[in-house]
Parts: structure tokens; C-alpha cells; sequence
């Protein structure tokens, strides 16, 4: 899938793909004790790049996919579409401030 194609997904119908980003698959996320703790020990960058995340958004994805079936399906079905969505996550979705802000904030940046 190409950019344009990955944002239209994102983008087309904004109201229910925020809404599933920002409450579903954030939501999910922002239950993960693992992912709390990468997001208090390391970067912003160091964050985005653990494959922890990776595998945190597909276990999501796969945890929607009752809910939210045709979009949970188009991130299954594609790495770019996964991608699109670690995007979103990681930019407007505010994932990672979300979750070092429900650990408190506090801790040191480290390499993983």
C-alpha cells in the first residue's frame, strides 16, 4: 500500500478511524504494564522503534477485530496499514505521553 492509499485509510473517514486509534487500539495500549515501562525507560524514538510496540499494536489490532472488524482487517491484512497506525499512536493519538503520564512521568531514558 502506498502513502496516499495508507492515508486515505487514515484519513477518509476521520471520525471513525480517530475514534477506533484514539479509544480502541490506545486504549488497549495504554493497558500494557510492558509498554508503560518502555515508555517511562526510553525516548520518544527508542519507543517508536521497540519491536514491543509492534507486536502491542497487532495484539490490539487482533483484540478489536470483533468491534471493529473491516478496519481491523485492512491492519491485519497490511504492514504499511500497521504502520499508519504506530503513525497516528505515536503522533495526534499522544500514546506514548498517555502512558508515561499513567506511570507518573517520572523515570530515565534508556536504550532497548
Amino acid at each position: 500500500m502506498n502513502h496516499q492509499a495508507l492515508s486515505s485509510f487514515i484519513w477518509s473517514v476521520a471520525d471513525d478511524q480517530l475514534i477506533y486509534v484514539n479509544n480502541v487500539i490506545k486504549g488497549k495500549l495504554s493497558e500494557s504494564e510492558e509498554l508503560r515501562v518502555r515508555a517511562r525507560n526510553n525516548t520518544k524514538a527508542q519507543f517508536a522503534n521497540s519491536p514491543t510496540l509492534t507486536t502491542e499494536i497487532m495484539n490490539a489490532v487482533m483484540d478489536a477485530l470483533a468491534a471493529h472488524e473491516t478496519m481491523s482487517k485492512q491492519a491485519l491484512g497490511s504492514e504499511s496499514v500497521r504502520e499508519g497506525l504506530k503513525d497516528v499512536l505515536l503522533g495526534p493519538a499522544q500514546l506514548y505521553e498517555a502512558l508515561r503520564e499513567r506511570d507518573g512521568g517520572v523515570g530515565r531514558s534508556t536504550v532497548s
